[in-house]
């Protein structure tokens, strides 16, 4: 016979030693910035292993280094200088390489281990949003590559302080190139991120950010010089510009904070000018949108 449910032995709950939880319960807000900083941390290797910081501090470095050698020619008295050896605004051009290498480093090590340990559901089922983590991640990049940028061009603005040059020009000319080097940091980091997040393989990520960034760039400088120089057109070499997110940024940077140009061919006038800046943003806008479709699928 059935035993009768009175004598059914009672279920018992065992306290294991867990501590409860009696704090503040935090919303999306906290979490995005808690993931922000994590993320722009992540990217110089900090809060991780010895060896991940080695090459991220490395290019930090590589990318300070000629500034500091820039304002320490500045200062040379037997040189009689009276302005920096390079402008403030053509330096991400002469480092471009650099920044590539930065990028193609950590923008998979940000979104592509999360795709590949199949952490992002998690990071789902917690209050946090697709578009938080899109935006977390977006800001710590273009944050991660604005410090690239940024500091050296600040080392070389307190070298032409230190020398006695013009207060008002280079505070100007460092406040615009700062400008300019948001702009390339965030077009960069969507770019970046857009091709991370396709793969969960770091090193397929790497190879692709580097071919499109370094071939795209090789490629338009060339064509440009040849048209240009060869072919006396002017005006096709620029429109090429577009075709390089390098290039692209650089004629932004040019028409909307009327800079010199430091590639091969300028925008040509007032329409080219227009183009590059309506191109740039769309750009941006390309790449947060289609962060956002690749998320919704991964979030299923």
């Amino acid at each position: 016979m059935p035993a009768h449910p009175d004598s059914a032995p009672a279920g018992v709950i065992h306290d294991i030693g867990y501590r409860h939880y009696d704090g503040d319960r935090l919303g999306r807000a906290a979490i995005t910035r808690a993931l922000f900083w994590h993320s722009l941390r992540g990217a110089y290797g900090l809060g991780r292993s010895a060896r991940s910081k080695i090459l991220p501090m490395s290019l930090f470095a590589i990318m300070c280094i000629p500034a500091f050698i820039i304002a320490v020619i500045a200062n040379v008295g037997a040189l009689n200088l009276s302005d920096l050896p390079l402008p403030y605004e053509r330096y991400v051009i002469t480092t471009q390489g650099v920044l590539t290498i930065f990028l193609a480093a950590q923008a998979p090590q940000s979104v592509s281990r999360d795709l590949r340990f199949k952490t992002v559901p998690l990071y789902f089922s917690r209050p946090l949003e697709r578009v938080d983590y899109i935006g977390a991640k977006f800001a710590a990049m273009s944050a991660a590559m604005f410090i690239l940028i940024g500091v050296p061009l600040l080392i070389m603005y307190i070298g032409a302080l230190l020398a006695e040059f013009s207060v008002v020009t280079h505070s100007r000319e460092v406040a615009v190139a700062l400008l300019g080097a948001a702009v390339f940091a965030i077009v960069l980091s969507g770019i970046g991120l857009l091709i991370a997040s396709m793969t969960p393989r770091r090193g397929f990520g790497v190879a692709a950010i580097i071919t499109v960034l370094a071939l795209s760039y090789g490629a338009v400088t060339s064509l440009q010089g040849i048209l240009r120089y060869a072919q006396n057109d002017p005006t096709a070499a620029g429109w090429l510009g577009l075709f390089s997110p390098v290039t692209l940024v650089d004629g932004f940077q040019m028409w909307v904070f009327d800079t010199t140009s430091s590639a091969v061919a300028p925008p040509p006038g007032t329409v080219g000018g227009i183009g590059f800046v309506l191109v740039t943003f769309v750009l941006i806008g390309a790449c947060w949108g289609l962060l956002n479709l690749r998320y919704r699928k991964v979030s299923i």
